[in-house]
């Protein structure tokens, strides 16, 4: 779609589970099934829906999903569910193949937005899945995913960025930063200390990525935090300060996780904030 002067789509990977009631903290079952029904093991389902912009001479993507390389151990736990290939799944969205990616952004490096940075070669070996293109992560999320607390340290494959280290691809950033004229990336505390969101602002508009601040669209209320944060009363702190701006602006809003609608808008109906389908560009 048109936003602004540049190109957005989403690119979705594919389904996953994960429990249910880890996805929603303290929310009783009771409460968060009536929005997402989960299995017979308590998962829910979830996609992993990432950014696709074209500005000016930049294909730049935000996180890269699960990727592929997973025993069928995990596959079965995490209920992945792939029907192609995420390249297959740029190509058809975007029209631009892996190849022709220019910048990886990662949100943080846990494996369900960095696992598609890097695949397996034909000796098993992880190599770039972008092989043109340059990783930014924030070096406080690099030191934090090469010693990771026992709370979190199952969410760091560093096959994931280690290659990319390697061959020189990973770059170091702030917690603050430009990427493109208009595009910035800015640290919110709370899913943990270094997990970075993306602001796209072009004229009077705004597209938000929360990545895992507000990773569906069940997550609108401020209550509704994940188990999995290691700072909820931060990632509480965060909600309140952006979704009421997001609410007030009119911010296209893009839900990582959410496997049905990723992009909507956030409204205040009767004292209460939703989400809400949007148009298809601005």
């Amino acid at each position: 779609m048109k936003f602004g002067d540049y190109r957005v789509e989403v690119i979705p990977d594919c389904e996953f589970r994960l429990d249910g009631g880890a996805m929603f903290g303290v929310v009783p079952r009771n409460l968060w099934s009536k929005t997402c029904p989960p299995d017979e093991q308590n998962r829910i389902r979830m996609n992993m829906n990432c950014l696709f912009i074209e500005a000016r001479e930049e294909r730049i993507l935000i996180d890269t999903g699960i990727g592929d390389k997973w025993p069928d151990k995990h596959r079965t736990m995490y209920g992945i569910d792939r029907k192609r290939s995420f390249d297959e799944s740029l190509r058809a969205v975007a029209g631009v193949g892996s190849e022709e990616i220019t910048i990886v952004i990662n949100t943080h490096l846990h494996f369900d937005h960095a696992g598609g940075n890097t695949k397996a070669d034909g000796t098993g070996k992880a190599i770039a899945a972008f092989p043109g293109a340059r990783y930014f992560v924030s070096r406080a999320e690099y030191e934090h995913a090469e010693a990771p607390t026992e709370r979190d340290r199952a969410s760091y494959l560093p096959d994931n960025w280690r290659p990319l280290k390697e061959t020189g691809q990973l770059e170091f950033k702030e917690a603050e930063y430009e990427v493109v004229p208009g595009l910035r990336i800015e640290t919110h505390a709370g899913h943990n200390r270094s997990m970075q969101c993306a602001r796209l602002e072009q004229g009077s508009h705004t597209l938000f990525g929360f990545a895992d601040l507000v990773p569906m669209r069940a997550h609108v209320p401020f209550a509704w935090i994940m188990g999995f944060d290691l700072y909820p009363v931060e990632t509480l702190a965060a909600k309140k300060k952006l979704i009421p701006q997001a609410a007030r602006e009119g911010w296209t809003c893009l839900f990582y996780h959410d496997p049905d609608q990723p992009l909507g808008r956030i409204v205040e109906e009767a004292g209460k904030l939703r989400a809400v389908a949007m148009k298809a560009s601005v």
